[in-house]
């Protein structure tokens, strides 16, 4: 196995065991369990590579129907390892988005191995909502964000509730869920 198909191994455990298995997005399980999750794994070094690999994804699920790919996850094993980096990258996905006229079409979600909010210290527990063995970008379709949110109760409370949930993992548990962390 090569280290990107490694990549896309850890990326698929990690989304069934943390964000799947601990709820930390209550709208994955479905297009895992159809199979309309991408994970697409960039052998990109560079940032333009990126972009330039990131625009593809979304232009192939432009191509797509959402039943047939609901969302992808973009990896990138090979760039943007430092946060701070992967951080500002993050403006130039959103002027991609703007510039390829997606605005209210996709929208993107963020995971990193150093993942930290602002306001917040790298080791608090509440980082772990965001930490993903690779640096990925989640690609998603903002019409069918907006279906599901018009059917989840209090959507408001997710990030609170995913909060609650990764601070009352024991040691043990964090452990197993996060190996690339606390190996």
């Amino acid at each position: 196995m090569n280290k990107y198909e490694l990549a896309e191994k850890q990326t698929q455990q990690w989304l069934e065991d943390a964000i799947i298995g601990l709820n930390l997005c209550p709208f994955a399980h479905k297009p895992n369990k159809n199979k309309q999750i991408k994970i697409a794994v960039t052998p990109a070094t560079t940032e333009e590579q990126l972009l330039e690999f990131i625009l593809e994804e979304f232009q192939i699920l432009d191509s797509k129907d959402p039943k047939e790919l609901e969302t992808t996850l973009v990896v990138f094993p090979d760039v943007l390892q430092d946060f701070m980096d992967y951080n500002f990258f993050l403006d130039w996905v959103d002027g991609l988005i703007k510039q390829q006229d997606y605005e209210g079409i996709y929208q993107v979600a963020t995971f990193h191995p150093e993942y930290y909010f602002h306001g917040t210290q790298p080791e608090d527990a509440e980082n772990l909502t965001n930490r993903s063995p690779y640096p990925t970008i989640h690609l998603i379709r903002e019409e069918s964000m907006e279906k599901v949110l018009k059917h989840y109760p209090n959507p408001e409370a997710i990030p609170d509730t995913n909060i609650a949930r990764v601070e009352s993992l024991t040691q043990e548990e964090k452990n197993k869920l996060f190996p690339y962390l606390f190996s």
